[in-house]
């Protein structure tokens, strides 16, 4: 709750000096999806929904294979995704569907298996 207090305050007082600077909200946004993703929330579109949501949630499991993320929610099901460390960022771990893995901005890709999209953090300084 005090992140999003400090979210709004920002906002309040880019009001009262004029328009932000687009890159200092790009980054406010940035940030406030890292500290959600920190805190097991992640932007979604399920089911072909058109706009994201903060309302999946985001568990890190220790597998034989390495990582394997576990996102979702609950009303809707959930999604295996495998770490990897050859660059591709994520793999589906289910194999039912492939994962579709598009970087979407400075450390955040986003992540499309079937009609589910999700938007995680990620190391994404070495992509080209």
């Amino acid at each position: 709750m005090r992140k999003l207090g400090a979210f709004v305050g920002f906002l309040l007082l880019a009001a009262c000096g004029g328009a932000p600077d687009n890159g200092d909200l790009a980054e406010a946004e940035a940030r406030g999806s890292r500290d959600a993703a920190a805190n097991g929330r992640i932007e979604c579109a399920l089911e072909g929904a058109k706009l994201f949501d903060r309302t999946c949630t985001v568990e890190e499991m220790s597998g034989v294979d390495g990582t394997v993320l576990v996102v979702g929610r609950p009303n809707v099901g959930y999604r295996r995704l495998q770490i990897t460390t050859d660059g591709r960022g994520v793999v589906s771990a289910d194999g039912a569907e492939p994962a579709k893995v598009t970087i979407v901005g400075d450390g955040m890709i986003e992540v499309a298996i079937g009609s589910d999209r999700y938007r995680l953090p990620a190391n994404t300084g070495g992509a080209t």
